[in-house]
């Protein structure tokens, strides 16, 4: 299968581009992907997450894990392409620039977003980066409240501006901090969580596109 770039960005802070990476990177590396992942944002956190999970967490596959920015993204994404089947990059909020060349190389781009006015303001930034560098881009709901109808409600107002939104979701549940806490995700911490469906539902609904 031919390798593949996603890259998960969103201009707002707080959306879940983070979570987002470091679910679906854990998933699929346990469906037999070779997978690795990027973090081009200076605050760190998928780095911070990394750490935790060399000094002692068991997951089920090894991640290869890079930190990089500026012009040497794309030279790390030719040399881990050789190697791995996925690379998933985690993006900085409110710089452009970086987000851009990130953007460029992704065959996805995935938009992370809260079902609220906010996030779904901040997401048309990002649409129209994937936009103007000819990128596919699907919206991903996080944080989802329980009940309500907000998914509806977001998703019609995505709808309205072309932004097409994956059908799986992630809730708004404490399994996803407490996993990424211990260096997992929670199919690795929580297999058999509400949490860890949804990460499978969402894997799913992506995985023909995955496998090309």
């Amino acid at each position: 299968m031919p390798a593949r770039i996603v890259t998960v960005a969103q201009q707002k802070g707080g959306a879940g581009k983070t979570t987002l990476v470091v679910q679906l990177a854990t998933a699929c590396a346990a469906r037999g992907f070779g997978v690795a992942i990027v973090d081009i944002d200076p605050q760190a956190t998928l780095a911070h997450w990394m750490r935790l999970r060399e000094q002692g967490a068991r997951g089920v596959r090894e991640l290869r894990f890079s930190m990089v920015g500026g012009w040497r993204l794309g030279v790390e994404l030719d040399r881990l392409l050789r190697d791995v089947e996925l690379v998933f990059v985690d993006t900085p909020p409110h710089a452009e620039s970086e987000a851009k060349g990130a953007i460029r190389r992704a065959d996805l781009v995935l938009v992370p977003a809260q079902p609220s006015p906010p996030d779904l303001w901040a997401s048309a930034a990002t649409f129209d980066l994937a936009r103007k560098e000819g990128r596919p881009a699907r919206l991903v709901w996080t944080r989802v409240p329980p009940r309500g109808r907000a998914v509806e409600e977001a998703g019609a107002e995505a709808a309205r501006r072309g932004w097409p939104a994956l059908s799986a979701v992630l809730g708004n549940r404490r399994s996803y901090v407490a996993s990424f806490a211990r260096g997992l995700g929670v199919i690795e911490a929580e297999p058999r969580s509400a949490a860890a469906a949804e990460v499978e539902a969402l894997v799913g609904e992506l995985e023909g596109w995955l496998r090309g």
